[in-house]
């Protein structure tokens, strides 16, 4: 049995914006788990000029429901005027998915 996990992917231009990134979105539990990429290369058309970057990737697992508060964590924090912010909805694993789920749940204070 599957369930849905939501995968969002940001790129960013160093290793301590990437890391203040991940830390804040684990300790406010909008994503479960991040993936961190050593830099890649990226290469794109800006303001009528090709450009060519070495940029890290950030791939965050998150449960739907807090999907939308992971994009507006990253939208806030992010350095660049057009970040680059994508999304998708997945099937995972049952055990997965209901960790991430878990994991992303705010705990309630009485």
């Amino acid at each position: 049995m599957m369930q849905a996990v939501t995968v969002v992917v940001t790129t960013l231009p160093d290793a301590e914006t990437a890391d203040a990134i991940t830390r804040e979105a684990l300790e406010t539990r909008v994503a479960a788990c991040v993936q961190q990429a050593v830099p890649v290369r990226s290469s794109y058309r800006w303001e009528g000029s090709l450009e060519t970057t070495d940029e890290y990737t950030l791939t965050f697992k998150t449960s739907p429901a807090r999907a939308q508060a992971l994009v507006d964590l990253i939208a806030a924090r992010h350095p660049y005027a057009v970040p680059e912010i994508v999304s998708w909805t997945v099937d995972a694993s049952l055990s997965y998915a209901q960790w991430v789920q878990t994991e992303t749940s705010v705990p309630i204070h009485v």
